[in-house]
């Protein structure tokens, strides 16, 4: 069994996992909605993109701290393998609900944001010009409030994907105890690398001129192709994890 788990191509699923979760309709749109808030705030597209940059830093580094504490509690308390079982479960169940999605998107149970999470992000967002006219730098900082709770919010959303890494490397990698000297750390900062690079693209993207209602249709119109694309991996690796532990 140790050796099935050992033999998994954990960089390879990293990355293909990391690319799955970072196409997931729900992040692109919080990132679009921002964007555009940001642009008729500030009205700079150097402020924009300054600001997206330091959203997209705080969702990295929310990830990754969330991600290290989660590996740490499962294995400080030895619950390394039965969270791997019950994320392949998660990845699963997800993974079915996301085909779902595609052929009636949005309808009877689906992933989302947290109930309420809409509303408190268009809230939250309000505050930013209502600090900027205080003091610039304490709506900018305001972002990164932002950026947190958004990884907070979106996380039944957005969380399968990574729960399931997160099992792969707590029971691949972090067997010691020690998830700073067995390999953890680089693993995850490629993830989440990998996770927030289309976020960067389209931060690029509307720093140069491409409007975020434009980018918006497009998100609209691949939403439910990103979300069987994500459900069918999902399903893929959940079955690969049963499978290595069989």
């Amino acid at each position: 069994m140790e050796s099935a788990l050992s033999s998994l191509p954990t960089i390879p699923i990293i990355i293909a996992t990391a690319l799955a979760d970072s196409i997931n309709p729900c992040v692109i749109g919080v990132l679009l909605f921002l964007i555009a808030f940001l642009n008729k705030t500030f009205g700079s597209p150097r402020r924009m993109l300054l600001g997206g940059l330091y959203y997209t830093s705080v969702v990295y580094l929310t990830y990754l701290i969330l991600g290290l504490g989660i590996i740490q509690f499962t294995v400080s308390f030895g619950f390394a393998r039965a969270f791997y079982i019950g994320a392949a479960i998660i990845a699963i169940f997800a993974g079915l609900l996301e085909i779902k999605d595609y052929f009636w998107y949005g309808k009877g149970f689906t992933l989302q944001m947290m109930p309420g999470g809409s509303e408190r992000l268009r809230y939250y967002t309000n505050k930013i010009e209502t600090m900027q006219k205080m003091h610039p730098f304490l709506g900018f900082l305001f972002i990164g409030v932002i950026g947190i709770f958004v990884v907070l919010v979106e996380l039944p959303c957005t969380g399968a994907p990574y729960l399931a890494i997160l099992a792969v490397i707590s029971e691949t990698k972090a067997i010691g105890g020690n998830i700073f000297a067995s390999g953890v750390m680089p693993l995850l900062l490629l993830y989440n690398l990998v996770f927030v690079a289309p976020l960067l693209v389209i931060i690029g993207l509307s720093y140069f001129g491409k409007s975020s209602d434009a980018m918006e249709n497009w998100r609209k119109e691949n939403r439910g192709i990103m979300r069987l694309g994500i459900g069918l991996f999902l399903l893929a690796l959940g079955g690969y994890m049963i499978y290595s532990v069989a």
